[in-house]
């Protein structure tokens, strides 16, 4: 007996230290990938990179708000100054006057490659006298005095043009040399991270470098600077505040809910010993379950472990039974086998039928739903073998809880009042009100589930919102509309953005759209490069047919020498490539809408509304496209497209979530073998989970996928009392006290251990 007792406890010692190691060097995360398709199609896996990697997902939109204009143009410059010395970021811009000397020297140096002008017309006689024009006139504005000392070798305008292209999107206003809002309240700028939108650690850096940048700016800066605020949002900003949400709110509950079932325990047992053991199967519940997520999915996120608190209420139940069933006098060795006998084969039946529960989620589409699944399966299951056999091995010779008789016998009686109802009233009851949640449900069915991926996100609306109003008045694109061009190289989507660029822009001179953005015209394609490096002219014919152009203007040819020398030795020149731009602010815009995906390449071209929260007809956008002869390229709505992933996911979820309650279902019926008996077992299951969806639609909740799995732990925990209830009405035994207050113990332990979850303001909650 003393060597099945010690390998008993070896082998559950050694379970425990593996997994507490796994769970020591688990990575947990806590953005929304768990709620993204696993095994996703090519479509699929463009919307997840571009929710995970996409170019928004770098960009961190920076307002400084309170003060005067005046504090917060200073600020904001020193701030942006600060920001672009750090290798944190990739560029930052707040919309000062000031251009990078090698932005400049690319940009002019390459200038006939780089600019839409240059065709083989432009320098003709005509071509030349017209685009000389318009450089003289454009120098009398004030703007144009900056291009002035430019002129004897730029004198067609190229970079001034390549300024325009690059410029096609809506600007915001500026104010004392800096962005503003629209009304003038608030400062702003635009931080694009050099890690991606994904590392939520680089991050949570990043703002932690923007703050401390805006501390120095704010203490350097004249008095007023005291009262300015700095207010941070973007994609990557959201994504550092769920994580931090979803943490303080795994902690907190966990503390709360810790504190609430020792302090039930210590009610219960009146022994610190009882304490001790009884919390052994909710730990090693935890610790397994933790770390078969870990082993099967690499990471844990924080959803897991918010709904792991609901595990520690369920485990705790084991305990519970075992201790007043067969403790509860403080009787011998003989009480534990009496209790494995009699009440194990029950509990193991509810463990089984909750594991059939949770087993829906395995085949799921969603990881954060399959982590919960696994999560919940390994838990459970470690934690009833500890109570069947670690906890009879380790209990003292003389192990006494308090007696609950007494309050196990009150309990009884009021239960035997309840059992005293009739049939038929207790019947009717039951039908009168799973109807009347029938019939809330249907009469709400058109909006009983939200379909909307943002539902699953603690971010809050004012703070989306707020968002909204930023990238408004920066007139950024939320890169919510996409169009997508693919293909097995850089050179054939530079190629189709090219072509897609033309078709846009008729769309822009439409006023369909108010704008868009392309990698094309940070770096044209090859082919556009050679193009336009064949049509200029040799040194002769150029020089002859600029003598003609200027002998009408306020210009002289021999002035204009450096002009032909520099078109000559582009002629001659190598074409631009990607390497190019490195150590310029055109490589962050240029690789932010690049997308490679092994052997695929992506160019994006987000589009911007022709108006503030103005819609964009995408099928209009998708039939110009194809007029252009772009039959592959596509328009992304990443917000439809994310919601119908999200929708598809949950029609999916609910279809396994009815498998798995027939999966339960026909395990009660091999194990008890009557279909009434399982009837009798499932009706309080059912009416549970009919009446609270009810009760959530009528104070207008509409229901998420997490609320799915909070009815699958209903049914889950919910089976475990019903079939003690069934074993007392079968047997047609009295049932002991001891039976009945295990039962409400169990039922308060499980609701102090995931009924705190309802404080949360995470959406595990």
């Amino acid at each position: 007996m003393r060597m099945a007792r010690a390998r008993v406890l070896i082998i559950w010692l050694g379970c425990v230290v593996f997994a507490a190691i796994i769970v020591a060097r688990a990575r947990y995360i806590a953005d929304l990938s768990a709620f993204l398709p696993a095994n996703p199609t090519a479509a699929q896996q463009l919307l997840v990179d571009q929710l995970r990697d996409g170019p928004a997902s770098r960009l961190i939109l920076i307002a400084i708000e309170q003060g005067d204009a005046a504090s917060r143009a200073r600020v904001s410059l020193g701030l942006v100054e600060q920001l672009r010395k750090d290798p944190e970021f990739s560029s930052v811009n707040n919309g000062e006057a000031v251009a990078g000397q090698r932005d400049r020297e690319f940009l002019f140096q390459h200038r006939y490659l780089l600019s839409e002008s240059v065709t083989a017309q432009r320098f003709t006689t005509t071509g030349l006298d017209a685009a000389i024009r318009e450089t003289i006139n454009n120098l009398a504005s004030p703007g144009g005095l900056l291009f002035k000392s430019l002129l004897p070798r730029d004198p067609t305008g190229e970079l001034l043009n390549i300024i325009d292209q690059l410029a096609r999107s809506p600007a915001p206003q500026s104010r004392d040399g800096v962005w503003v809002s629209s009304d003038g309240t608030r400062a702003l700028a635009v931080a694009q991270t050099a890690a991606n939108g994904s590392d939520s650690d680089a991050q949570g850096h990043a703002i932690q470098a923007i703050q401390a940048a805006f501390a120095v700016a704010a203490a350097g800066s004249a008095q007023g600077a005291a009262a300015l605020q700095l207010r941070l949002s973007g994609p990557g900003v959201f994504a550092v505040a769920a994580r931090a949400k979803i943490e303080r709110a795994a902690v907190r509950l966990s503390i709360i809910s810790g504190i609430l079932v020792v302090t039930l325990l210590l009610v219960v047992y009146r022994s610190l010993p009882a304490l001790g053991l009884g919390l052994l199967p909710v730990a090693t519940g935890a610790l397994v379950g933790i770390a078969s997520v870990a082993l099967g999915f690499g990471a844990v996120h924080g959803v897991t472990l918010g709904f792991g608190i609901t595990l520690i209420g369920e485990s705790v139940d084991y305990s519970i039974y075992f201790f007043i069933q067969s403790r509860q006098n403080g009787a011998d060795a003989a009480g534990s086998r009496t209790w494995q006998q009699r009440w194990w084969p029950t509990i193991r039946l509810g463990m089984l039928t909750s594991v059939c529960g949770f087993a829906s989620l395995l085949p799921s589409g969603f990881p954060g739903l399959k982590q919960l699944g696994l999560y919940s399966i390994g838990g459970l299951i470690a934690a009833a073998l500890v109570t069947r056999f670690v906890l009879p091995a380790l209990l003292p010779a003389e192990f006494k809880i308090r007696n609950v008789a007494p309050l196990g016998a009150r309990v009884a009686g009021l239960l035997g009042k309840a059992q005293g109802i009739k049939g038929a009233t207790l019947a009717l009851c039951s039908a009168a009100l799973v109807l009347a949640a029938v019939g809330v449900l249907y009469q709400g069915r058109g909006g009983l589930w939200n379909r909307e991926l943002s539902a699953l996100s603690p971010i809050s609306n004012a703070e989306q919102n707020y968002d909204a109003k930023l990238r408004a008045d920066l007139g950024a694109a939320d890169v919510r509309d996409l169009v997508i061009i693919s293909g097995p190289d850089m050179e054939s989507i530079l190629h189709g953005a090219e072509q897609a660029g033309r078709a846009l822009q008729k769309l822009v001179d439409q006023q369909l759209i108010g704008g868009f953005e392309s990698p094309a015209n940070y770096l044209p394609s090859i082919a556009t490069q050679e193009s336009r490096r064949g049509s200029l002219p040799s040194a002769a014919e150029l020089r002859a047919n600029l003598k003609q152009a200027v002998e009408n203007l306020p210009l002289r040819a021999d002035r204009l020498q450096l002009f032909l020398e520099d078109i000559e030795a582009t002629r001659h020149a190598a074409l631009v490539s990607p390497r190019d731009l490195a150590g310029t602010s055109l490589n962050s815009g240029f690789e932010s809408l690049i997308l490679h995906q092994k052997e695929q390449w992506n160019a994006l071209l987000p589009l911007h509304s022709a108006a503030a929260g103005a819609s964009i007809d995408l099928p209009r956008v998708q039939a110009a496209l194809k007029e252009a002869g772009l039959e592959n390229a596509r328009v992304l709505d990443l917000k439809q497209e994310s919601d119908a992933l999200y929708g598809s996911y949950l029609s999916e979820a609910i279809h396994f979530s009815l498998a798995g309650f027939l999966a339960l279902t026909v395990l009660l019926l091999i194990a008890l073998r009557s279909p009434l008996r399982v009837a009798r077992v499932l009706a309080p299951l059912v009416l549970a989970v009919l009446t609270v969806a009810a009760g959530l639609v009528i104070v207008g909740v509409h229901l998420t996928i997490l609320h799915l799995v909070g009815m699958l732990l209903i049914v889950a925990v919910g089976s475990n009392y019903a079939l003690f209830f069934d074993r007392q009405t079968h047997s047609q035994e009295t049932v002991a006290p001891g039976t009945f207050l295990a039962l409400l113990f169990a039922a308060i332990g499980f609701r102090a251990g995931g009924g705190a979850r309802s404080l949360s303001e995470a959406p595990s909650a």
